[in-house]
């Protein structure tokens, strides 16, 4: 047992040094007194085990303590896979029915919540190599696919295919062209929007029908003969 959880505990500090550009060159020992990520998943490590052991209010009072410190609220009794990086990591709430599958990756501001006062499972599942973005949502008993991307302040109440990129509110899969989306890539610039495409369509129509470019189409008003369809 204390072997698997030193073992879960360098692959949550090894999980930082990949994937922080801040973490470059730092030493594990400085990430592990250092970095709110990993000291919030450190603490859920234990308060989890605890949980599930049945001890009563301790773990909820180091997952108390754990969110005072580091800005991170994670209920003990959520199940987090090995491999969690969580940057920066203010604001982010996991709740108690989430489940986290490996080298997840989640940015600041991220709410895995449920929806309603419903009880039993509630909140999301995330699979493997998954990246959500700063200030994303995602509410309810829903499943995010293995290897997707979720844009940040995106909202997501349906389910994402595997492989796929979220964006918007309320959020829609879109494809990124010539690019799998698999594992952890912060490049939200040169997400697709396609809101903005179809906007830029519309102004584009708009700026050649005044430049009388666009074909025109006349329309035939006149009354036609025969009898009324209405039965007039």
């Amino acid at each position: 047992m204390i072997r698997a959880t030193l073992a879960e505990i360098r692959r949550d500090v090894g999980a930082a040094r990949d994937r922080d550009p801040a973490a470059a060159g730092v030493n594990r020992v400085e990430i592990l007194l250092a970095w709110p990520g990993v000291q919030a998943l450190l603490a859920h490590r234990v308060s989890h085990v605890l949980f599930e052991a049945g001890v009563p209010l301790l773990p909820r009072l180091i997952a108390t303590a754990a969110r005072s410190l580091t800005g991170i609220e994670i209920h003990p009794a959520a199940q987090i896979g090995p491999g969690l990086f969580v940057d920066h990591g203010m604001g982010v709430v996991i709740g108690e029915t989430a489940k986290l599958g490996a080298d997840v990756t989640i940015y600041q501001g991220v709410t895995l919540g449920g929806t309603g006062f419903a009880t039993g499972k509630r909140h999301p599942t995330v699979q493997d190599n998954v990246t959500i973005g700063s200030g994303a949502k995602l509410l309810g008993p829903i499943v995010v696919g293995h290897g997707s991307k979720i844009g940040a302040n995106t909202v997501v109440i349906h389910d994402v295919p595997p492989n796929s990129t979220v964006v918007g509110n309320p959020g829609h899969p879109v494809r990124v062209e010539g690019r799998r989306a698999e594992g952890p890539d912060a490049d939200w610039v040169h997400l697709p929007d396609p809101i903005a495409d179809a906007i830029k369509g519309l102004a584009l129509r708009i700026d050649a029908l005044e430049q009388g470019d666009a074909p025109s189409f006349e329309i035939d008003i006149r009354r036609s003969t025969g009898p009324n369809p209405a039965g007039g």
